[in-house]
């Protein structure tokens, strides 16, 4: 059962009949990887928080820079020269002392990443490298989690979620194969900040449509984001049955 506490915590969301108190029990319940505390996991982990998801698990090796500010929302000035993983779990520990956070501050290897992933529910890529989505989606489908990938640069944004779960999901290798502009960030390309938390915020979304088990997540389909026109486009996305992550994973 949910205290009083969380009853009026997460009173507004329980409203909806999509949720209810047993979606939120089940959001309760829930364990989280977090993979990147930059512009996209900013607004992933703190809505995840708030919306009262049990257990976050937070990856990042990296600093609180100056030039991060801009569109990491999840920390401050004060943060400047601090590890981002905990920077941002002071930050959730203040917005939700209900949330139990653990930090993952080195980068994950092939076996840490995939200890990592078979140890919780659900992963979001949030990301700001092609290597890391790659590994990440191979130990999702090893794993059998399921995936939320986001990107977000210039003035362009992508999502879709990616469930081994599911016989006709496709996986992230099925859409993008070894390619992508594998090397081009946001500090040489550059990125505008509310597109970024734009594409969180969605990330967010769809994580808990997956977690409550409400609404359709985007399995099969690529959501593209024009920033620039203030436009939204669908593709449909195939699982590819000679994909050399997924293809073989009814055998094995």
């Amino acid at each position: 059962m949910l205290s009083d506490d969380e009853l009026l915590r997460y009173s507004r969301q329980i409203l909806l009949p999509q949720i209810d108190v047993e979606g939120q029990l089940r959001l309760r319940a829930a364990r989280v990887l977090i993979v990147g505390l930059g512009g996209l996991g900013s607004p992933v982990a703190l809505y995840l928080a708030a919306a009262g998801v049990g257990e976050l698990h937070l990856a990042d090796f990296d600093t609180v820079d100056l030039s991060n500010l801009q569109r990491q929302v999840i920390h401050d000035h004060a943060a400047i020269g601090q590890a981002k993983v905990d920077s941002a779990m002071a930050r959730l520990a203040a917005i939700n002392p209900l949330v139990r956070l653990h930090a993952h501050r080195q980068a994950l290897d092939e076996d840490s990443l995939a200890a990592a992933v078979a140890a919780v529910d659900l992963v979001l890529d949030c990301c700001d490298n092609f290597a890391t989505r790659e590994a990440v989606n191979v130990a999702c489908v090893a794993a059998g989690r399921p995936l939320v990938s986001g990107a977000a640069i210039r003035l362009e944004g992508q999502l879709s979620v990616f469930d081994p779960r599911r016989a006709e999901s496709p996986c992230y290798h099925c859409l993008y194969g070894h390619g992508g502009e594998e090397g081009l960030t946001c500090s040489e390309a550059g990125v505008v900040g509310p597109l970024v938390g734009l594409v969180g915020s969605l990330q967010a979304l769809e994580a808990l449509k997956l977690l409550a088990g409400f609404g359709e997540p985007l399995i099969g389909r690529l959501l593209l984001v024009d920033g620039l026109g203030s436009r939204f486009r669908e593709l449909r996305v195939r699982r590819d049955p000679g994909c050399a992550v997924c293809g073989e994973r009814d055998e094995r």
